[in-house]
């Protein structure tokens, strides 16, 4: 199964006789709770799943793990049960369009076991712009079986993410200017792990917000030294923007490995170095 669907394709299989569950996991970094932006309107059948209460753990004092950190797998579980996910049936998640969340829900769902979870190509925009219709009406979907286990995609802790960018490839998926250490809006000190190759996620996609196609994709990715049979991995801020461009290296046909703790967590020892400079990929 790919792991996208653009949005004619998804009206196709909802009006088929196995349509997918539907996650509606739009979300902004810092911004307000988008569960009134669900309500205002979302695609027929769609579930709202909370990114920072439902997609992630708690945050320790400390800050080790992230601002993000991995939710526990059972409770990550139940979620989806609620939401009616099933192991055998398809998923298809979807935000508003910027695509991080939905492919925070999808590498979750993935991580965990399940095999049959598509991201919607361009997300909500993508679906009104093909004609789509929104309904206001909300699900009381059927509780699923879908039961975790979690190991079907490679995560890095720090010090994976660290030999892997002396042995590998480990990409940063920030925007150039936090890579550099130019700016550094959220976390404790700007830069980058050392050794890591910066490659924004926002040239993954075109001026639309769907993704760039595989060729272009592989293309993009070699040229940072990520080709098919190298060892890569991401991180970003906190493992959501990450998990999109680990989405991207999928569709180009590159494995690839998730520090889910990302810059959050490795900022928030001050005994783990740090690099600044560089240029953008």
């Amino acid at each position: 199964m790919t792991a996208i669907i653009s949005a004619p394709e998804l009206m196709v299989e909802l009006a088929g006789t196995t349509a997918p569950v539907l996650l509606d996991v739009r979300w902004q970094l810092g911004g307000p709770d988008q569960r009134p932006a669900y309500e205002a309107g979302h695609l027929p059948g769609a579930v709202y799943v909370d990114l920072d209460r439902e997609l992630a753990g708690p945050v320790s004092r400390t800050g080790l793990g992230g601002r993000h950190p991995l939710p526990d797998p059972e409770d990550f579980g139940a979620v989806m049960r609620r939401a009616g996910v099933s192991s055998g049936a398809p998923v298809v998640v979807y935000d508003g369009g910027l695509g991080w969340a939905a492919a925070r829900a999808w590498w979750l769902l993935r991580w965990t076991g399940h095999g049959r979870v598509r991201v919607l190509d361009g997300g909500l925009p993508a679906w009104t712009a093909a004609g789509g219709e929104l309904t206001t009406e909300e699900p009381s979907p059927r509780e699923g079986d879908f039961k975790p286990n979690p190991g079907a995609m490679e995560v890095l802790d720090a010090d994976g993410a660290a030999a892997l960018a002396r042995s590998g490839i480990l990409l940063d998926a920030r925007a150039g200017e936090r890579y550099r250490g130019e700016v550094e809006p959220i976390d404790r000190v700007g830069g980058h792990v050392p050794g890591a190759v910066s490659a924004p996620t926002t040239q993954n996609v075109g001026p639309d917000g769907r993704f760039l196609a595989a060729p272009a994709l592989r293309e993009r990715f070699g040229a940072l030294g990520a080709a098919a049979g190298a060892a890569v991995g991401v991180y970003c801020g906190s493992g959501v923007s990450g998990a999109h461009e680990v989405l991207a290296l999928e569709v180009a046909g590159i494995p690839a490995a998730l520090y889910a703790g990302s810059w959050s967590d490795w900022s928030s020892d001050p005994g783990r170095p740090v690099a600044t400079g560089g240029c953008a990929g």
